[in-house]
């Protein structure tokens, strides 16, 4: 029956997509753990959702929506199972723990098992890249086509790319259900860096015209999000969504017209505030650590540093430098050092700022960012030549269009008529 008290029941197609969002996890989730195939789990919800976008619209929503596409979904598992044992029973496609109990009957208090569904697409038997698309796919539910648009590859490779993670789980024999408690700190931290690759992705463009895919970007947010709901307790989970939040927030600002926009150009108006907001809230809780939970809250004080900065003149620039400097003596990463450059620019001098750069060119030669860095310092400097030099580098070794773009335009302010 509909539900007339629903403000949302006039518009069931609007109900699909937010549940959706809200509830695929969840529900993906659930059934591997009843019926331990993952195969069949994750499209019999597909045809659930798809039956649900035809027949509402003309049905009107039931009083549940999320039972019925559980019940539903679960129907159509039990439908396939049922033709596999007439055709010869097979082996299961998902081992399951020892010990590991069934969720109780569909109702208000289903269990919620997407922690264990995180934890198996981002276990270390798979890739990084598998494990962030996997868990996109079946956590999230962002579509195939989407995630393949994320990473830059087409739709049909990142179906195999899926398939073939799927598959290494299967004869892997690797367990849905949480790791031993000793485990569970590492298994997070690869969590962790999962979700971020995929975050990054979003923002660190490769050829083509789009210098950012936010909305792409934003699924690792929600992804970040439940993971903080199921674990809180953990540091680097709280670090990592901290840090997402502070980044995510200025992505409207990042381009204005198709063009680049630089932080210190940049519109903070239209910076995301509750975002922030959320985002410093999450991060006031978080106390020196050791490890990546270590190395996600540096990160989270130099976001947050520039968050607060009411201008780009306010920035602490002495403060961000601080805690790049730790921030390198923790990981000894060279774009670490690459941005701390840019830091010590702003508080020692241009000068200072081209002294940390020498020795990177071995390590970074190929990132056009280190050579659009010495060209800024450069031109700052004084150094034309240098500059120049730097920014027809920058150029030859970017292969997105906006980027190039606003490294040309420098260039030809340099060059002149």
């Amino acid at each position: 029956m509909t539900s007339t008290s629903d403000p949302s029941s006039t518009h069931p197609d609007r109900t699909v997509e937010r549940v959706y969002r809200a509830e695929w996890g969840r529900l993906l989730s659930l059934l591997v753990a009843r019926t331990r195939r993952l195969d069949l789990a994750e499209d019999a919800l597909g045809e659930a959702f798809a039956r649900a976008a035809e027949r509402w619209p003309a049905e009107g929503l039931p009083a549940s929506p999320t039972a019925w596409l559980y019940t539903t979904a679960h129907r159509l598992v039990v439908g396939r199972l049922r033709a596999e044992a007439v055709a010869g029973r097979k082996a299961p496609l998902l081992a399951v723990s020892a010990g590991w109990e069934q969720p109780e009957d569909a109702s208000e208090g289903w269990a919620d098992d997407r922690l264990q569904l995180i934890l198996l697409c981002c276990h270390p038997a798979l890739s990084r890249e598998s494990q962030s698309a996997l868990a996109l796919r079946l956590v999230i539910g962002t579509p195939t086509e989407q995630i393949a648009r994320l990473f830059l590859v087409e739709p049909a490779t990142m179906a195999a790319r899926v398939t073939r993670a799927k598959k290494k789980i299967v004869l892997a024999g690797i367990p849905l259900g949480a790791p031993v408690e000793d485990e569970l700190r590492s298994r997070l931290d690869e969590v962790c860096r999962t979700i971020y690759l995929a975050f990054t992705a979003g923002y660190t463009p490769g050829s083509g015209p789009d210098l950012l895919r936010a909305d792409l970007a934003g699924d690792a947010v929600r992804l970040a999000a439940l993971l903080h709901e199921l674990v809180p307790e953990a540091a680097q989970v709280s670090a990592m969504l901290a840090l997402l939040l502070l980044q995510h927030s200025r992505r409207d600002a990042r381009v204005h017209a198709g063009r680049l926009v630089t932080l210190a150009e940049q519109d903070r108006s239209s910076w995301h505030q509750d975002e922030i907001r959320a985002a410093l809230d999450v991060a006031t809780g978080l106390q020196p650590s050791d490890g990546y939970a270590e190395e996600l809250r540096l990160q989270v004080l130099i976001a947050a540093e520039h968050a607060q900065a009411p201008t780009a003149d306010a920035t602490d620039w002495a403060a961000i430098t601080g805690h790049y400097a730790d921030l390198e003596a923790l990981t000894g990463s060279a774009v670490v050092r690459l941005n701390r450059a840019v830091a010590v620019a702003e508080v020692e001098g241009v000068e200072a700022g081209l002294v940390l750069l020498a020795g990177l060119d071995d390590l970074l030669d190929g990132n056009h960012r280190l050579h659009a860095v010495r060209a800024d310092l450069a031109e700052r400097a004084g150094d034309l030549d240098l500059a120049v030099a730097s920014y027809r580098k920058a150029i030859d070794r970017c292969a997105n269009e906006v980027e190039r773009a606003h490294l040309s335009d420098r260039l030809a302010a340099l060059e002149g008529p």
